[in-house]
């Protein structure tokens, strides 16, 4: 394990996640409570934010998948925080000047450029990582982002109440700065990765397509995320309603509700990281799916809060199977020419249906009920994990195309 922290790309694409994260999660909660604040707990308005930051993942993430593959992976990287550090400073400027309603931009801006930089870092994890080390590094990946799940709602609340809307954003636009600093460190590209065969950017995004529909796995693990974004659309904006409706708690609860789903995520990422070798990454997959669903469908009932804590508790110790069983599948089925053009069709697929469910759920919250919405989660999620199941019993199937036959 030392050894591979002492890896310069793993200390160059773990340090930009941690800063990465500072400057999400200060965001995700400086815009939440000033929404809030600026609406008056307009629930339509709040949905809005979760679908500014997914639309574009399913919009772009197709398209940076394939401009991922084509180009050099760490100049995308670096290019794509520096874009974003300068398109927050200038929603800052528009703040001053202009609508609160600019907040939405600095959401929307960084989730389009994410779509070119995240699969951008796969690759670079899968051509300069050999297989029997991914699976650790993921792990701590994914340790980073469950430290966030706990300190970063703390984080952002406390920012936003004591400095307000300004300094948040510019503390954004820093944390971005800073991760594109941190990516410097990374080695320098090699021209062999640029240089391909003159294929059109159309006939690449074809090759992808029909290399994810050769591969069963893939195709399914599709499926799967189709079910799980549909259900994760219904419940995404709703938890502040969850902690003020169900819980009758106030708004700023929900970042304890967060923290302890943080807490769960920790113990269930030390777990994962010991025991998932033994592990196929479906079975992780499909053990987080249940255990999810299950969850959700307690805590639509629940109106008791240390039950609902507990729940949350528990749903973050699975997560990590879930994030590490996907990432794994899609890793280890594809090969490293096509990691961006499989992330890209196959995120589109669960983020595009989270994107349907949560344009709706504000709107549904108020036609039907917010137990309703967490029931009918619970539901899509066993879906999802309907369709892993025939996959549990394989050990991977090989590519049916090859680069050239697909172009």
């Amino acid at each position: 394990m030392l050894e591979l922290i002492r890896n310069r790309v793993v200390l160059a694409i773990l340090g930009s996640a941690l800063f990465l994260q500072i400057g999400i999660w200060v965001r995700n909660f400086a815009v939440l409570l000033y929404v809030m604040e600026q609406t008056n707990g307009d629930a339509f308005a709040i949905s809005m934010i979760s679908v500014a930051e997914y639309t574009p993942i399913f919009i772009f993430s197709f398209v940076g998948g394939t401009f991922a593959d084509r180009w050099r992976p760490k100049r995308t990287m670096i290019w794509c925080d520096i874009l974003s550090a300068v398109s927050v400073f200038a929603v800052l400027l528009t703040l001053v000047f202009g609508t609160w309603k600019a907040v939405f931009f600095t959401t929307i801006i960084s989730a389009i450029l994410s779509q070119f930089s995240q699969p951008s870092g796969m690759k670079l994890i899968k051509e300069h990582l050999p297989a029997e080390k991914m699976q650790a590094i993921m792990s701590i990946y994914q340790t980073i982002f469950t430290i966030f799940m706990i300190m970063g709602p703390i984080l952002g609340t406390f920012v936003y109440q004591k400095f307000g809307i300004m300094v948040s954003i510019a503390v954004m636009g820093l944390a971005f700065l800073l991760s594109a600093s941190a990516l410097t460190f990374l080695p320098s590209d090699s021209m062999k990765i640029v240089e391909k065969a003159a294929t059109t950017l159309r006939q690449e995004m074809m090759a992808g397509i029909r290399y994810v529909l050769a591969k069963k796995i893939l195709t399914l693990l599709g499926l799967c995320f189709l079910a799980a974004g549909l259900g994760g659309g219904l419940v995404q904006p709703l938890g502040i309603f969850l902690v003020t409706e169900r819980l009758g708690l106030p708004e700023e609860s929900l970042q304890w509700l967060m923290t302890f789903n943080g807490i769960g995520m920790l113990v269930g990422g030390i777990v994962v990281m010991i025991f998932a070798k033994a592990i196929a990454p479906q079975k992780l997959l499909g053990f987080g799916m249940f255990i999810a669903a299950i969850g959700l469908a307690v805590c639509g009932f629940s109106t008791i809060p240390w039950l609902t804590y507990l729940v949350h508790l528990l749903m973050g110790s699975v997560l990590p199977c879930i994030m590490i069983g996907i990432n794994m599948m899609m890793l280890q089925n594809s090969d490293s020419q096509f990691i961006g053009r499989v992330n890209g069709i196959l995120m589109p697929l669960y983020t595009g249906a989270m994107v349907l469910t949560m344009s709706v759920a504000g709107l549904l919250k108020e036609t039907f009920s917010l137990v309703a919405m967490y029931e009918a989660a619970g539901v899509l999620y066993i879906i999802g994990l309907l369709f892993l199941l025939p996959l549990f019993n394989m050990k991977g199937d090989k590519p049916q195309l090859n680069v050239d036959d697909t172009l």
